[in-house]
């Protein structure tokens, strides 16, 4: 087993911080650009969260529970970012991702008082392989995969059926960035068996990905709201 290597993670974290804290910074509409940013520090929550699992000897308490509560708000806050950039379907879009947040919650909660959750973990090169016994691992890998297919669908649905240009673009920017860390994570894990059983860890490496989409999407918000340009510009 190759000794595991942080450069990776702090990296990845230095830059999704930097963003987020950019984002914050400067225009755009509120409610967007807090959750966009609320996604990036998450992400790099995990990348600290994950040094602090693999640098310590032996694990390091509470952390790898910390993991999973970490990363279990990613897909619901992915679902309202969605909701928030599609006002024509805003309605069922927000019900969902309330619905998923207010999951998600009871899992936190879970995980948290449940010492159980996480048995195990062995860290290798830049990535961390978790152990978790089942049923607890199953229900929480569907929760995790229905998050991840409702921001592929739900995303994709809002780039065919906007008018607005301004709108399909945001959120085919979501999307690309969606696709972007999960077919990867995907394939990686299913063929390279060095990383088999090691998916969220690995999947939050490539959520740099996804990152660096959110990047462009606070910069198409941004220069939309200099420019004054929020008005709805219908396809011809």
């Amino acid at each position: 087993m190759m000794t595991y290597s942080p450069i990776l993670a702090i990296a990845t974290a230095f830059f999704e911080i930097s963003v987020a804290i950019w984002a914050l910074r400067g225009p755009g509409r509120k409610p967007i650009i807090r959750t966009t940013s609320a996604i990036l520090i998450l992400l790099a929550a995990y990348q600290l969260v994950e040094v602090l699992v693999c640098t310590r000897a032996p694990v390091y308490g509470f952390m790898p529970q910390m993991a999973f509560i970490v990363v279990t708000w990613l897909p619901p806050l992915g679902l309202l970012l969605i909701a928030q950039l599609s006002p024509s379907q805003s309605s069922v879009n927000y019900a969902i991702s309330y619905f998923m947040l207010a999951v998600a919650l009871s899992i936190v909660v879970w995980i948290a008082f449940d010492d159980r959750f996480v048995s195990d973990s062995v860290c290798n090169i830049v990535y961390a392989k978790y152990s978790s016994p089942l049923p607890r691992f199953r229900i929480y890998a569907w929760f995790y995969w229905i998050g991840l297919f409702g921001m592929i669908s739900l995303s994709a649905l809002g780039v065919r059926n906007s008018d607005d240009l301004g709108q399909q673009r945001l959120l085919k920017t979501v999307l690309m960035g969606s696709l972007g860390f999960i077919v990867p994570a995907v394939v990686v894990n299913h063929f390279v068996t060095a990383a088999q059983g090691a998916l969220p860890s690995v999947m939050c490496h490539f959520a740099l990905v996804l990152a660096i989409f959110l990047a462009k999407l606070i910069t198409i918000e941004r220069r939309s709201s200099l420019a004054g340009s929020l008005e709805p510009q219908h396809r011809g």
